[in-house]
């Protein structure tokens, strides 16, 4: 049997013994632990640690894995954002979002009228954005990984070869989507054939990828072989990523946005992601009012939360954009002065409608299906990830010669300022399209300190409900004294300006809760609603072990020694 196959069953042996019968309790480990969409990308990114590489290292085998594992949202056909925080304290953030084309223009997804065509920035091979997610793994690598970058690919190679057995999950994605597949890709694409719980799906086009990408290193998916494959099928399509657009791309080291919560630090991405930022307004207008003093998820700290949430995402939507193209007021949007006024009218007895909540006053310069995993190694450093395809399968246009999925990437731009994306998130100037601009996502890794310590490492996919269910996890850590898969479990709750209601999770929430939110003025979205996030977080432990939070509304699993 396979060296790396013993290994990689080994490791899933040792997660399943590991696992705790409290539904309360994550696993715990004394070392290293990688939390993630699957139990397969989990286990080759513990595996990698195991045989001495750091969590950089991992980084590359879990994300890889996740696209072998996870298709719906795992990729190398889209981008992502990490934070890193190492065991010196240091830390830092990788921006691998993808780009838009040099064809590009602020109205191409408008018609003569100046309307927005359905569906153009969403499936299809026009609603592709230039893929980052290869750029950004080996840039990460070459930095800071120990391990040569074949034997970090190479179980992923031999995953892809050997298949990945169908869960209850898949099923019921690829049966949700199933349409879309066939209409972008034909019935006898590999993931439009009709699978069952148990079925083997082996991806050896995207094995034959990674085998080029071993050999000839990160210039095989942006100018090589690889590039020419997937420009030439794009273009073919109808789509706008030529080999110059793949030949220009390059990953982008960014400072992350770093603020206090009371005694906590909080490390998390910066534009364009607009998670740091949305999240340190929330947390600011919130504390002085020590939310911790009320019942988790009680009327009053829902309402206080919901409000924050309110007035952060009017901002986000109007001046956050990518900051190599808007100039962003971060000085000023985020300053104690300018949150206490943006709060101050804030009151327990009502809610404050959203059309009395536009954008802060401030003279300017003119990705609901993601993936999160979080790592921790056995050397202290930690590493927070989200990366995506945007929508579920991305553009659901698949190429059948390399493997992958690609993004549908484009719909984050505000094809037409005001007017919704698939999201429900309004956009401004800040975040039009423009050529080789990256869009504006809500995706939002974190890394948490307390006391100059690793506290925690957390993240989640959700589109717009990223922020507000990363932000509720850390609170439920600190505020209200939550074990860390205690606080993943916990009921979500969701509020991002416009529409103006308030998203609770179908279940866990009274009717006398529900009344009493409608008595103050809050609008609650009846019926079916959907999971606010997947979140996959560590928490180091006092004694210095680790406890995963990994998120029960998915397949997410943990694995670590």
């Amino acid at each position: 049997m396979n060296k790396s196959l013993i290994l990689f069953l080994g490791v899933i042996a040792l997660s399943c013994s590991s696992s705790n019968e409290d539904q309360n309790l994550g696993l715990i480990t004394d070392n290293a632990m990688v939390v993630s969409a699957r139990v397969e990308a989990s286990a080759i990114g513990s595996a990698v640690m195991q045989q001495g590489g750091n969590a950089f290292d991992a980084m590359v085998s879990t994300e890889l894995a996740l696209a072998v594992a996870y298709p719906f949202a795992g990729n190398i056909g889209g981008g992502g954002f990490m934070v890193y925080r190492t065991n010196e304290g240091t830390y830092g953030g990788i921006d691998y979002r993808e780009k838009a084309p040099m064809s590009a223009h602020r109205d191409m997804y408008l018609d003569q009228d100046g309307n927005v065509i359905p569906g153009m920035s969403t499936k299809g091979a026009t609603a592709i954005g230039v893929p980052g997610t290869l750029a950004g793994l080996f840039e990460v690598h070459e930095k800071f990984g120990s391990l040569p970058i074949e034997q970090l690919i190479q179980p992923v190679v031999d995953l892809a070869e050997r298949g990945v057995v169908v869960t209850q999950r898949d099923v019921n994605s690829f049966s949700y989507y199933r349409d879309d597949l066939v209409e972008a890709n034909g019935e006898n694409s590999l993931y439009t054939k009709e699978y069952k719980v148990g079925d083997t799906i082996k991806n050896l086009a995207f094995a034959n990828t990674l085998k080029r990408v071993i050999k000839n290193g990160r210039d095989e998916f942006y100018k090589g072989e690889t590039a020419k494959i997937l420009s030439k099928f794009v273009m073919d399509k109808g789509g706008y990523i030529t080999e110059g657009d793949l030949a220009a791309y390059e990953a982008v080291w960014r400072q992350p946005v770093v603020f206090n919560y009371k005694d906590i630090k909080i490390i998390s991405m910066s534009p364009p992601s607009s998670g740091g930022v949305t999240m340190n307004q929330i947390f600011k207008m919130i504390e002085p009012y020590n939310i911790g003093q009320y019942e988790h998820n009680s009327l009053e700290a829902i309402q206080l939360f919901t409000e924050a949430a309110r007035r952060a995402y009017a901002d986000r939507n109007y001046f956050l954009g990518d900051p190599d193209f808007a100039d962003i007021p971060l000085d000023v949007l985020l300053s104690d002065t300018y949150l206490k006024e943006r709060f101050d009218n804030f009151s327990f007895d009502a809610a404050t409608p959203s059309s009395e909540v536009s954008r802060g006053t401030i003279q300017v310069v003119e990705s609901d299906e993601t993936t999160h995993y979080s790592i921790v190694d056995q050397f202290g450093n930690g590493v927070s990830v989200t990366t995506t395809l945007n929508g579920g399968f991305g553009s659901k246009l698949f190429c059948e010669e390399l493997g992958i999925f690609l993004n549908n990437e484009m719909d984050d731009f505000s094809s037409k300022v005001g007017v919704p994306n698939m999201f429900g998130l309004i956009g401004a100037q800040a975040n039009a399209i423009e050529p080789q601009k990256r869009m504006l996502s809500s995706m939002t890794p974190s890394i948490v300190e307390k006391d100059n310590e690793l506290y925690a490492v957390v993240g989640t996919p959700g589109g717009s409900t990223i922020i507000t269910a990363v932000a509720q996890t850390i609170l439920n850590l600190y505020e209200f004294n939550m074990g860390m898969q205690e606080a993943v479990n916990a009921k979500r709750f969701h509020h991002q300006w416009l529409p103006d209601e308030i998203i609770l999770e179908a279940t866990g929430y009274s009717d006398e809760l529900k009344a009493a939110l409608e008595a103050k003025g809050y609008s609650i979205r009846q019926g079916r609603t959907r999971i606010i996030g997947k979140v996959d977080a560590i928490k180091r432990l006092k004694d210095g072990r680790l406890e995963a939070g990994a998120d029960p509304r998915g397949d997410d699993a943990a694995v670590g020694f």
